[in-house]
């Protein structure tokens, strides 16, 4: 050793070739960058990727278009006939609206799926949220998200509603709704009314005037049916810019069957309850100038004592009785089943001498349970039917009172 570097020296000890391998050596490095990365075309192993021919097109954005009325951030929209959605160069594949409770407004997408409309009218001064989908011909698809408001009605209405929610009811008790104000779109504000039973009992309704909807079966509920009345009528439109603002569910249950038939000319009374006959009460109807109407007559009202003046119904001063004992209303008109203690008790099963309501012997202040008149009230609900016949009167108006019962059932679905 002479103590001269080797760097400069083979491997076999031949002299190295100075600075010749440094290009070399780089290439190699660029080649190996070029391969580690997999450049286009290559699958890192340096063979040629294939690419998908549809890929491109595939990642494109979809074609369909989805289109809602009213735009986004309407307010005092149209509480009916406003809100529609449709999709062009595609077909809905869902929608969804929502107020701000989570409550859906349900609606239909139409066949082939070009548009959707709801199935209800809307709440009125809600913010409702709109969220649709579409799909074009590839399966792509297309979403929007709108918000409206709906319109803050300024004249509004009410339906005041018989029999109350929960109560237990006679098997005549059709639903009867008076409304505040006189409807002139009955068909939509109908629509807004649901009435369904258990057991399941086909219903319909029928209008007395424009301010009054009753609904019934086609003959008396069975006793035991449960009753559902649903009132959406928040945003109907009853009459020109005349709003509803109520949205209720009433339910009431039909109890036991009692029908009682009064006989004028024989001058009796024959409850029945649930197909039995269970007694025969003599009765007074009205006197020959003074007749009791004829025709099927649903208890609306009881009172354990109430005034009765005939200047209210007609009569002028020809009577006024502060304390009328157990006394149900018939009709609208006046027409009673009551408690009557002023007349002899020879009078019932033997003369009819009323102004045209049908007594039962009572005693002043009706504090006996034993006379007729008190057995007869102890034993009825509201709702419980009342048939008279041959008195020399004619039928009772099916509006005057809960008595639709008068009509035919075919003159009832007109």
């Amino acid at each position: 050793m002479n103590g001269r570097p080797i760097s400069g020296t083979s491997a076999g000890g031949r002299p190295a070739r100075g600075r010749a391998g440094l290009p070399a050596l780089l290439a190699g490095a660029l080649l190996l960058l070029v391969t580690a990365c997999g450049g286009a075309g290559s699958d890192g192993n340096g063979a040629k990727a294939e690419q998908s021919s549809g890929s491109t097109a595939d990642s494109a954005a979809s074609q369909a278009v989805v289109t809602v009325a009213p735009k986004d951030g309407a307010v005092s929209v149209a509480t009916s006939d406003a809100l529609k959605v449709t999709a062009g160069k595609g077909r809905l594949t869902s929608v969804t609206v929502k107020d701000a409770k989570g409550n859906e407004v349900a609606g239909r997408i139409a066949a082939g799926g070009a548009s959707w409309q709801p199935l209800q009218h809307l709440a009125a001064a809600t913010r409702f949220k709109v969220h649709a989908v579409a799909k074009d011909a590839r399966g792509r698809e297309s979403a929007k998200d709108t918000a409206f408001t709906t319109l803050v009605p300024k004249n509004t209405f009410l339906g005041q509603y018989t029999p109350e929610d929960g109560a237990t009811v006679g098997v005549g008790m059709p639903v009867s709704i008076r409304f505040t104000r006189g409807i002139t779109h009955p068909g939509d504000v109908e629509d807004a009314i649901k009435v369904t039973a258990d057991p399941t009992v086909p219903v319909e309704g029928h209008w007395f005037g424009n301010d009054r909807l009753d609904i019934r079966p086609e003959k008396y509920w069975a006793a035991g049916t449960k009753v559902t009345v649903k009132l959406d009528l928040d945003g109907v439109e009853g009459r020109p810019g005349v709003y509803g603002k109520q949205t209720r569910t009433v339910k009431f249950t039909v109890g036991r069957s009692m029908v009682s038939t009064v006989d004028a000319d024989r001058h009796t009374m024959k409850v029945v309850q649930d197909g039995k006959l269970i007694r025969t009460v003599p009765i007074s109807a009205g006197a020959p100038a003074t007749t009791t109407y004829n025709g099927r007559m649903v208890i609306s009202e009881k009172y354990a004592v109430t005034r009765m003046n005939g200047a209210t119904v007609g009569f002028g001063g020809e009577y006024d009785i502060k304390d009328v004992p157990h006394a149900m209303r018939l009709s609208d008109s006046g027409t009673f089943v009551h408690g009557n203690y002023w007349a002899s008790t020879s009078t019932f099963g033997a003369a009819n001498t009323s102004h045209g309501c049908v007594g039962l012997h009572d005693v002043r202040g009706g504090w006996s349970k034993q006379t007729p008149a008190a057995w007869f009230y102890n034993k009825s609900i509201v709702g419980d039917v009342v048939v008279v016949k041959n008195s020399h009167d004619k039928t009772i108006q099916p509006d005057n009172g809960l008595n639709g019962w008068n009509m035919s059932w075919a003159d009832w679905k007109k």
